[in-house]
């Protein structure tokens, strides 16, 4: 989720071009994020037929949940490259860039405290701006640093992780539970638990930030052509072992095994959570791959353009969202089961896709990114005048 920065550049200039693959991944990703948020939005997941709510668990769970957030922390990481390679372009110091960086931490803090307030109370975006200012020097530090700040990481959010899924197994939340009756209620009702959800959460997004700048120090997802052998092989091994690890907790989830032992559940619960890494970047070179064959389609130029305006769209979930499900609004929460959410994820995401296509044609990019960029670099420019 970058704002619409110059993707191609080189130690010669920077072109006009951009990379398809980034953007097709950032396109996909907003389906998995809908698929991954909208049935937290009802209050019974045993509404429909029970083996199409089984079915449809059984999907959220090995492809979406703890892996969408993986691939949109990756392409986070790989965001931030492709800005500090153009300003590195543009003959930009480091003292500049960093303060550039943190300029668009601190908006995205603010940004992702709105979305929160506003429309609900699942945010990432405050949570990259908090690590950008924590961590921006990582953007620009060596390789064995960035292995060692992920891995490392890796260890306490797993665990993390794995803690909230096992509650989840026995009891699963839902945002239904904590709904307010009022838009004015709502508006504060996020306000205590924002500020410790925004910090414990910033581990949870290293790992996969750290290997997204290593991709994009490779140009692996900007050039793929040059990589599609590394690209293969990183997508078979990621994906396969994202399936034989997610398998066990999505059965779970389905209700088609059951474990009472809390030693299995703890590990089925580290092995889905530690797999959704792999799955998450796995998924990001399967469409790099896939990238190289399919240029020029419309499809393609579509799934592209939701990609490039993939911050406002992901407001967008969020405002849908509000609408449908809350109390204030149309108060869809008691009505439509675990299956539903999941066919008006999909269908919000093709609306997205279509939309997003038409502002391409109409020649607009997204607002929230148009915003974002005036925000950080309006006072940026003024300096360099």
């Amino acid at each position: 989720m970058t704002e619409d920065v110059i993707s191609r550049s080189s130690s010669t200039g920077v072109s006009s071009a951009r990379s398809l693959a980034p953007d097709l991944a950032r396109g996909v990703m907003l389906l998995l994020i809908a698929l991954s948020h909208a049935p937290a939005f009802v209050g019974d997941w045993s509404t429909g037929p029970p083996w199409l709510d089984a079915t449809a668990k059984f999907v959220k769970s090995l492809l979406a949940d703890n892996q969408a957030r993986n691939l949109f922390v990756f392409l986070f990481g790989y965001g931030l490259v492709q800005l500090l390679a153009a300003q590195q372009a543009r003959g930009e110091s480091w003292p500049s860039i960093r303060s550039l960086l943190r300029r668009r931490g601190w908006w995205l803090i603010v940004i992702g405290f709105l979305n929160a307030m506003v429309f609900v109370p699942i945010d990432i975006v405050a949570v990259y701006g908090l690590t950008l200012l924590m961590i921006a020097p990582i953007v620009r530090a060596g390789e064995p640093v960035l292995w060692w700040t992920g891995g490392l990481t890796l260890i306490p959010t797993t665990l993390l992780l794995a803690w909230q899924s096992v509650a989840a197994q026995t009891d699963p939340p839902t945002i239904a539970e904590i709904m307010e009756p009022t838009f004015a209620a709502h508006l504060v009702g996020s306000l205590p638990t924002w500020p410790a959800n925004t910090v414990l959460s910033t581990v949870m997004v290293v790992p996969a930030m750290a290997m997204g700048i290593l991709a994009a120090r490779r140009r692996l997802l900007d050039e793929p052509e040059r990589h599609l052998p590394l690209l293969r092989r990183i997508t078979a091994l990621g994906l396969v072992l994202a399936l034989i690890g997610r398998l066990p907790s999505a059965l779970l989830a389905a209700g088609t095994w059951s474990a009472e032992s809390a030693a299995v559940r703890w590990a089925v619960a580290v092995a889905h959570d530690l797999t959704g890494y792999t799955g998450g970047i796995g998924l990001a070179a399967a469409i790099g791959v896939v990238a190289v064959r399919v240029r020029g389609g419309r499809l393609t130029t579509a799934l592209a353009a939701l990609g490039r305006r993939s911050l406002t769209f992901y407001l967008f979930q969020g405002l849908v969202w509000v609408v449908l499900f809350y109390p204030f609004a149309l108060g869809l929460h008691d009505d439509l089961g675990y299956a539903a959410t999941l066919g008006i994820a999909v269908a919000v995401w093709v609306a997205s896709i279509v939309l997003a296509d038409w502002m391409r044609a109409a020649g607009h990019r997204g607002p929230a990114e148009i915003l974002l960029r005036r925000l950080v670099y309006r006072p940026f420019r003024r300096r360099r005048g």
